[in-house]
């Protein structure tokens, strides 16, 4: 569905993905991997449209996103899942997520946006039993599902999640690995950057691992967790439900 052809890009005069060629086929999970300062989260901004491209080509379904801002991306139907979850603490849950629906709003009837809210409920009850509360109120692990909650809300097409574990304790992340098998269960291709690793290559189609701006590995995600220079660059310490260094339940 989405294929980048070449593209680099950077901030200012400064450089950070350096012809980067990737694609994302329908009904898959993929993850891009890396540590720190690889250019994970540049990479997301490049694909919204946050960040225009220096050079190369962005494709999704056949259509030519490179010269697309922000905005008219997630009309097409990519939507990113910020790191940091980006939540408006002061609004409600429930308005939270109707601020997800605002690229759709005026396509669809309002019993449309309420059935689409409905279905998501189903997926995080909680929220729904916390919908007219403050986001700022929930937990780390509640903020994180209203984030992906709230883009849920905009219908995607192709979902794209930020660092979705940072700062949440180990029993938090399975629950948001889980959730995102969940969401590809019900053929919503997904898009995973994330530091950790193990987990990130377990439950993804395929991979790719970025460094310092470059694609350096790239395969199915068997081949990777098998691959003794992923094991010793980047899975050493690395196991699933580890993924942050606070404990944010």
């Amino acid at each position: 569905m989405l294929e980048l052809r070449d593209i680099t890009t950077g901030y200012g005069k400064f450089r950070v993905l350096d012809k980067i060629s990737l694609r994302i086929d329908a009904g898959e999970i993929v993850c891009v991997v890396g540590a720190n300062g690889a250019g994970k989260t540049t990479l997301m901004r490049a694909i919204s449209g946050i960040i225009p491209l220096w050079q190369g080509e962005k494709v999704f379904d056949g259509k030519d996103l490179t010269k697309l801002n922000a905005a008219k991306v997630t009309r097409e139907g990519i939507i990113q899942i910020p790191e940091g979850r980006l939540i408006i603490k002061d609004l409600s849950v429930e308005d939270n997520m109707m601020l997800g629906a605002y690229s759709i709003y005026f396509k669809m009837k309002r019993s449309e946006l309420k059935s689409n809210m409905g279905e998501i409920y189903e997926l995080f009850p909680i929220l729904k039993s916390r919908a007219r509360q403050k986001a700022g109120a929930l937990s780390g692990g509640e903020q994180q599902m209203l984030a992906i909650a709230r883009g849920l809300m905009g219908k995607p097409r192709l979902l794209m999640l930020d660092e979705p574990s940072l700062g949440l304790a180990p029993l938090v992340v399975k629950t948001m690995f889980d959730i995102i098998v969940t969401l590809h269960t019900k053929g919503l291709p997904i898009l995973l950057v994330e530091q950790n690793v193990r987990a990130a290559i377990g439950i993804s189609n395929r991979g790719y691992v970025l460094e310092t701006g470059n694609i350096v590995m790239e395969g199915a995600s068997e081949d990777l967790l098998n691959d003794e220079r992923m094991v010793k660059a980047y899975m050493g310490g690395d196991s699933v439900g580890g993924g942050g260094d606070k404990e944010d339940t």
